[in-house]
């Protein structure tokens, strides 16, 4: 079977444009971590520059500074940090980031907040800063596989135990 020129040709130019784009990139990547470090050797160089240049800004705009961080921390003060939503919100974020996998973490959330007892020792279950031996935790397998790897709700030392 013989390939017709006009698709070689063809071809050619897409393989042209391919390579040309790659070079591209990693030229751009180079220069960009060039400029990064220069940035970088700048503030390493120029520190106390830098913080009077700060300190210079805020005297000169100290109301627009105050009435920016007051209308942040109304939006996302404390307060917000402490709203279910943020809360719920967290807790998803860190059990995706141990590797927890699953298809609802909606659900597996709800279930999280339903369960008042450990699964294996029966102990009830508290809401600790601190981990104490009656803290809850998601158990989850820590081996790679393409289910959903959670598998119980334990108190800490179950949990410690189970590793």
């Amino acid at each position: 079977m013989e390939i017709e020129p006009e698709v070689i040709d063809c071809m050619n130019d897409i393989i042209k444009k391919v390579v040309k784009r790659d070079s591209y990139r990693r030229s751009y990547q180079k220069h960009k971590e060039k400029i990064l470090i220069q940035k970088k050797e700048y503030r390493e160089k120029n520190k106390q520059k830098i913080l009077q240049q700060k300190k210079e800004y805020y005297q000169e705009n100290k109301q627009k500074v105050n009435e920016y961080h007051k209308k942040y921390y109304q939006i996302k003060g404390k307060h917000y940090y402490q709203t279910p939503e943020r809360i719920k919100s967290r807790r998803i974020y860190d059990w995706k980031k141990i590797g927890v996998i699953c298809d609802d973490f909606d659900a597996l959330y709800n279930h999280y907040l339903k369960t008042s007892y450990c699964d294996f020792c029966r102990c009830e279950l508290t809401y600790d800063k601190n981990n104490t031996s009656t803290t809850k935790c998601l158990d989850h397998d820590h081996t790679i596989t393409d289910r959903p790897n959670f598998r119980n709700i334990l108190c800490h030392s179950c949990n410690v135990k189970r590793k």
